[in-house]
């Protein structure tokens, strides 16, 4: 399977921010509803425009120009100052939220980053519905919008993301570049500023596909090593990966609102696995092992209920972390219609330390040899999964495939 990738940039991100801090203090007015910026001081009309909602727009206000220029566009403009505290807080439970559905994240600002969907794809129908999925989630539980660009490049993302706003996916992939993105100005390719424009239209070079027929040698001209950047954007060229950070310690996890409630212990199961698969491979990625394991449900009545324990010993292993989940699972389970299914590990500890036994665990060993749970059993499913993994890194994600998870059972 060819890489699919994410870029999701929030939405006006210092205003939205900002106007729903105001409401949650008691505001009656939305920022994000009336011509109103983020940016200088309201009484002395200093500073520049950081931020704009869609209404100030409408006056031809742009980001990044002084605010009394603003100010002479909309008389009626709304000024607030910007809360670099609040916005870092904001972030933080951006990324904390999507982290928790992928944490295959590259943050690129404060707000918005490159996701690669691969290790979360057995848990969605389609990439276009995973994206649904995380713009709902981020709607309802942080009240903000934002957009989500799908390509098979990080550029293509990055220039989907940026189409028609708020609130909306739209996909940019390779062979979708002549048709969305070639009509395009040149002012709209990622990283053609001012100047870059200015010279291009010199050479009458006016939209992205003019730009992408172009003789390079003649961009590189007069646009040195920056023109050949342009040039390859504007084909979709684009070999870069997400650069994903280290799991963060306190842990590990992932969950999914089913497009259907789950009414069975059967079709609970399925989703578990595909769960357990993607925390699995994503502790494996990050050189960790969990040591406590924790299973959420989500009723379709709402009632949320967890239910959590240690492992026998630290590990990464999909076939002990999926069985465990199952044993919570039916510990918690009431019967009623599941909405939403989660698995989450936690107390992580380096795949590199070596696993403790205590003097109980010997007598274990000795009577149940390599059986499930065992240290020895442990062993033998860490090296299988590295295998399993080498074989998926070096033919694809797909090259692996579990038959539970290739063949669903039907109804």
């Amino acid at each position: 399977m060819e890489q699919i990738i994410f870029h999701i940039d929030v939405n006006s991100a210092y205003l939205s921010w900002s106007a729903l801090e105001k409401m949650q203090r008691g505001c009656d007015t939305d920022l994000r509803a009336i011509p109103a910026i983020i940016g200088g001081d309201m009484a002395k009309r200093h500073g520049v425009v950081l931020a704009k909602s869609i209404p100030a727009k409408a006056f031809g206000i742009v980001t990044g120009e002084p605010i009394v220029n603003a100010m002479r566009k909309c008389p009626i403009l709304h000024i607030e100052p910007p809360d670099h505290r609040l916005y870092d807080k904001r972030s933080g439970e951006l990324m904390q939220l999507l982290y928790d559905i992928c944490p295959d994240l590259e943050q690129v600002s404060i707000d918005e980053c490159y996701m690669d969907y691969t290790p979360v794809k057995e848990l969605f129908p389609s990439p276009e519905a995973a994206a649904e999925h995380i713009r709902a989630r981020i709607r309802e539980q942080l009240g903000f919008t934002v957009n989500i660009g799908i390509s098979d490049r990080k550029v293509l993302a990055k220039m989907a993301s940026d189409f028609q706003k708020p609130d909306l996916t739209h996909t940019l992939y390779s062979y979708e570049i002549q048709e969305k993105m070639w009509p395009l100005p040149v002012s709209s390719l990622f990283l053609c500023g001012h100047s870059s424009v200015e010279t291009l239209h010199k050479l009458e070079i006016m939209t992205i596909g003019d730009l992408a027929q172009s003789d390079v040698s003649i961009l590189t001209a007069h646009l040195k090593s920056h023109g050949k950047i342009l040039w390859e954007y504007a084909n979709g060229i684009d070999d870069s990966v997400v650069e994903t950070e280290q799991a963060e310690a306190k842990g590990i996890g992932n969950s999914t609102t089913l497009s259907k409630d789950a009414m069975t212990k059967e079709e609970a199961y399925r989703v578990l696995l595909a769960l357990a698969e993607s925390v699995a491979h994503r502790l494996r990625s990050a050189k960790q092992n969990a040591e406590m394991l924790s299973v959420e449900i989500k009723y379709n009545t709402f009632q949320k209920v967890s239910h959590q324990t240690t492992m026998q010993s630290p590990t990464a292993g999909s076939d002990t972390i999926y069985r465990t989940a199952c044993a919570l699972f039916d510990e918690l389970w009431n019967g009623t219609p599941i909405r939403l299914l989660g698995i989450r590990s936690s107390k992580l500890v380096s795949a590199q330390e070596p696993v403790q036994l205590s003097l109980f665990d010997l007598p274990a060993i000795q009577e149940k040899g390599s059986g499930f749970g065992s240290p020895i059993s442990a062993a033998k499913e860490a090296r299988l999964e590295q295998a399993l993994d080498s074989i998926r890194q070096k033919y694809g994600a797909d090259a692996i495939v579990r038959g539970s998870l290739l063949h669903p059972k039907s109804d």
